[in-house]
């Protein structure tokens, strides 16, 4: 019989050299050493069948440990301490600048943007809050249209989707109190959406966006707020436009 030995060191280093270890199990020479067993006397047959079957046990086992080094090489090695591109794609994707942001975002973030240099504070409204916020403190009576449920929407534990995003007016003005006192001036902006249980149709959804302006100083004036909306208007469409100022009760 063929030296079992000498064919598992052969077979083994064949193995680790490998970029397919899988068919090293199709070698001539483990064909050779079954196809000896039947020559074999009856009484040696048991103990080489063992032999070879502990050979190729040995032999598929290595193969595993080389097939899960393969594995381990495909995988981009990752330096956590270099300095990355947060929205990096590795070669087979796309690159990062075929990425776009939504256009919704894109104007939202313009609108923030024209604002803050116009000198406002930019404030993100919640997606939940309480009631006193959302009505109270806006003096909104008990049984107002606005607080029933027909038209705003409500959680078990009575949060409150906010229905227009002066649920922030409240707290932009506790918060500028101390420097409205001092003399400054209270100059904020409120966006994101609200939420309204209405029926859908094609002028009407029940979640849109708002964004809300709140300034407050010693010396506002209705003209100054008539500037600031043209001015916010000319920049935000790129041209000069004519105004008309109409009042309405909403």
């Amino acid at each position: 019989m063929t030296n079992s030995e000498n064919v598992r060191e052969e077979l083994l280093a064949r193995i680790q050299s490998s970029d397919n270890p899988h068919e090293v199990m199709r070698a001539p020479e483990l064909r050779a050493l079954a196809s000896e067993l039947t020559n074999l006397p009856v009484e040696q047959r048991a103990d080489a069948g063992r032999a070879l079957n502990e050979l190729k046990q040995s032999l598929l086992a290595a193969i595993d440990e080389r097939q899960a080094a393969l594995e381990d090489a495909a995988v981009e090695p990752i330096d956590v301490t270099a300095p990355m591109d947060t929205n990096g794609t590795i070669p087979e994707l796309l690159p990062t600048e075929f990425g776009t942001q939504h256009p919704l975002t894109v104007e939202m973030e313009r609108i923030v943007d024209i604002f803050t240099r116009m000198g406002f504070d930019a404030h993100e409204s919640r997606q939940l809050d309480d009631d006193w916020n959302m009505f109270g403190a806006l003096n909104f009576p008990e049984g107002h249209p606005a607080r029933d449920g027909y038209d705003t929407f409500r959680t078990e534990e009575g949060l409150i989707p906010p229905a227009h995003t002066s649920t922030m007016q409240n707290r932009v003005l506790k918060d500028g109190k101390a420097q409205l006192e001092a003399g400054g001036q209270i100059a904020s902006l409120s966006y994101g959406r609200v939420y309204r249980n209405e029926d859908l149709d094609p002028t009407h959804e029940h979640t849109f966006h708002q964004y809300e302006g709140v300034f407050v100083s010693r010396d506002a004036s209705l003209s100054q707020m008539l500037g600031t909306l043209r001015s916010f208007f000319e920049e935000y469409y790129g041209q000069k436009l004519k105004t008309k100022t109409q009042p309405s009760y909403f």
